[in-house]
């Protein structure tokens, strides 16, 4: 990608890691950019989750999320209904400013669960 000024910008495309815990939680530790071209992993993952047993909860870590667009925030929306849909819980772990900035000018904010931490979340699934 280049900049305005002709200056080479690098671009880190996501990357994430799944891990289960013993409480029925999957966390997603998501790094990178969330766009066009990192949602369709994700989406399979989530919708992988989504028809898992055992899983009760689907946590999406934000915190070392660099960039997030309407793609990203398509995705999470969609997630949080099949998830819904499945008996599941999505749950937001709050990330940089830029992109907690998505959320708050779509509003979406006030129909996404959020927590600033993935430990704040108690063992019965509701946020602490």
């Amino acid at each position: 990608m280049h900049g305005g000024l002709g200056l080479h910008i690098e671009v880190a495309p996501l990357a994430f890691t799944t891990a289960l815990t013993s409480a029925g939680d999957a966390l997603i530790s998501l790094t990178g950019e969330l766009d066009l071209s990192g949602a369709p992993p994700l989406d399979e993952e989530i919708d992988r989750l989504a028809g898992e047993d055992g899983v009760r909860r689907v946590v999406l870590d934000l915190r070392e999320l660099e960039f997030m667009d309407s793609s990203g925030l398509r995705l999470v929306a969609l997630a949080e209904r099949r998830l819904a849909a499945a008996g599941r819980e999505l749950v937001l772990v709050r990330g940089p400013e830029p992109v907690q900035r998505v959320f708050t000018i779509t509003r979406m904010e006030e129909h996404l669960t959020f927590v600033d931490a993935p430990e704040s979340l108690d063992s019965d699934g509701a946020a602490a």
